[in-house]
């Protein structure tokens, strides 16, 4: 069992070295390690594989087959040093996938969204700033809620309008150019912070009242708060539209004016892809919707293309 401990170590050593973070993986595999020793088995095989990963009733499957494709990998990497070990088939535990449907904001919702960002109540006076901006943030440029709250003053550049995204996900970063009506509520939004903090310099760019950084879980409350306030979330549901979806909003707007304006739209989608710091062009099509607008502009784009071929 040592040996299999430490090779679960150097596995996600060696992963993580390759960009992954793996931030559940230690302590299942480590787990599953007990789960063999319990069951008296120096070996991977596939059927404790399954009984490890199934023996927690009140989970739902995905949680399940997740488990069990953390296994799967690790007794890949494994099976060099132990050719008896088991690689549990792909597909053995099934699961519906339950990707959330985006919500497609309009142009309306976000104006009322930021208007009642800004006419929050708060002893603080930046802190209705700091939703109104980072939130307009979000819709203008497909950021993710994570990179947008770990920014930090020096990776905003308001004198050349671009921002820098450090350890994304899959430990990559990237350039995100700004456009200047952006650049300048951002810039109005600097000079405030600091004013208010001159004896004090910050760590983040956006801020809470006490200077340090915002967090997940009370920006999504104060989300929700005002999602409700101007009638795009029920009050009492549970689900509803999200901060995540200004990104799905972003990716699907930037394909409608590509088409609308006789892009091609396939040799584009790697532009796309790395704007959103996708690691390659499937990532990215998860975030494209079907909606309406977006498939009548293709479809028009298409029209004129086979006009073109037919004369």
């Amino acid at each position: 069992m040592k040996q299999l401990n430490q090779a679960v170590g150097d596995y996600i050593e060696l992963r993580r070295s390759l960009g992954f973070k793996l931030r559940e993986y230690g302590k299942c595999l480590h787990e599953f390690v007990s789960f063999l020793k319990e069951h008296k088995s120096s070996c991977i095989t596939t059927k404790l594989g399954v009984e490890y990963a199934t023996q927690r009733q009140d989970e739902k499957p995905v949680s399940w087959a997740r488990r069990l494709m953390i296994i799967r990998g690790f007794a890949g990497y494994r099976k060099g040093a132990d050719p008896k070990t088991e690689i549990p088939p792909v597909g053995l535990l099934k699961f519906r996938s339950q990707r959330a449907r985006p919500y497609l904001y309009t142009e309306e919702e976000i104006r009322r969204l930021l208007e009642a960002a800004l006419k929050i109540k708060s002893p603080h006076e930046l802190q209705p700033r700091t939703y109104y901006c980072l939130f307009g943030l979000l819709a203008v440029s497909g950021l993710r809620v994570g990179e947008a709250i770990n920014l930090q003053p020096q990776d905003v550049d308001l004198s050349q309008g671009l921002l820098t995204i450090r350890d994304a996900k899959f430990g990559k970063s990237r350039l995100v150019p700004l456009h200047p009506s952006t650049r300048a509520v951002l810039l109005d939004y600097a000079k405030r912070r600091d004013e208010i903090y001159a004896r004090c310099p910050v760590s983040y760019f956006f801020v809470t009242s006490r200077g340090t950084k915002l967090e997940k879980p009370n920006l999504s409350r104060i989300f929700r708060e005002l999602s409700r306030q101007i009638g795009i979330r029920t009050s009492g549901v549970r689900h509803g539209p999200r901060l995540h979806d200004f990104r799905h909003r972003f990716a699907v707007e930037t394909l409608l004016r590509w088409y609308r304006s006789g892009e091609q739209v396939t040799r584009l989608m790697p532009v796309l892809s790395t704007y959103l710091g996708h690691s390659n062009v499937t990532g990215t099509y998860w975030y494209l919707s079907n909606t309406p607008e977006l498939m009548t502009a293709a479809n028009k784009l298409l029209e004129t293309r086979w006009k073109g071929v037919v004369r």
